[in-house]
């Protein structure tokens, strides 16, 4: 079986001293790619280390995330540009709107989204989209861009089984990962019925570990977690999530 991690932060310190363990143990449990998302400026010489050093595994992505918009957002837009300008990213993310730990930058939070949104179409590029808190905003905030031709997932999806209709109307993805295994989130009963041609796997390690590794640091081996608990929800072998959600992944990356 071959697996696909569409979002892990393994360029993070907890991970980055383990890391030739922890990519060994993602192999060992079919994981083969890993697709790392892009924060601001202070992760990005880590992250495209990693993918210089283990490019067969390890795939950058470039992007200003939601939580990480502050004073300086222009500037840090500005790098993010700039990498865009140099060089292919398999997507532009993760990108979107947190309103969970502070509100005080929310006009800038939408305006860095909206600019990230229309380079993913000028670049022909795919967003992977963080939202907290801020689901209908998000949404609202998509539709225009989605209907001039931009695609996308929602990554770590944890909204209702209407949010999740709405998403895939407008031809996005959802990223499923360790909260899928979480008794009381709801997450498995809201994506009972959406077709599996919109599911793909994720970990966002060393964050959210599924059962049975709460309280734990997340890695990308654990995945294989959700995709046991997705396999059950769907009343599907393992083997058919495998394939389902790996080729899900690859046409929307074009990995």
């Amino acid at each position: 079986m071959r697996f696909i991690d569409t979002h892990s932060h393994i360029y993070d310190e907890t991970i980055l001293p383990e890391i030739e363990d922890i990519l060994k143990n993602a192999i060992s449990n079919g994981v083969e790619k890993i697709l790392m998302p892009g924060i601001d400026s202070t992760c990005i010489n880590d992250m495209l280390a990693l993918e210089e050093k283990y490019p067969q595994q390890c795939i950058a992505m470039m992007g200003l995330h939601p939580c990480y918009v502050k004073e300086n957002f222009e500037q840090e837009l500005k790098i993010v540009s700039d990498w865009l300008a140099k060089r292919k990213f398999v997507a532009i993310g993760e990108i979107g709107l947190d309103f969970y730990w502070d509100k005080t930058f929310t006009k800038q939070q939408h305006k860095a989204f909206e600019i990230q949104m229309q380079w993913a179409i000028d670049y022909n590029t795919p967003i992977v989209i963080h939202t907290r808190n801020a689901m209908g905003e998000t949404i609202e905030a998509v539709k225009p861009f989605a209907k001039k031709g931009l695609r996308g997932a929602f990554h770590c999806f944890s909204g209702s089984k209407e949010s999740a209709q709405q998403i895939i109307e407008m031809g996005f993805y959802l990223g499923l990962g360790g909260v899928l295994t979480y008794k009381n989130a709801g997450v498995a009963e809201a994506i009972k019925d959406i077709p599996m041609e919109w599911l793909f796997l994720e970990t966002d390690a060393p964050y959210l570990p599924p059962v049975p590794y709460r309280g734990k640091r997340n890695e990308p081996a654990f995945m294989i977690e959700v995709a046991k608990k997705l396999a059950e929800v769907k009343q599907l072998p393992l083997h058919d999530v495998a394939e389902i959600t790996t080729k899900n992944a690859e046409r929307l990356f074009g990995l």
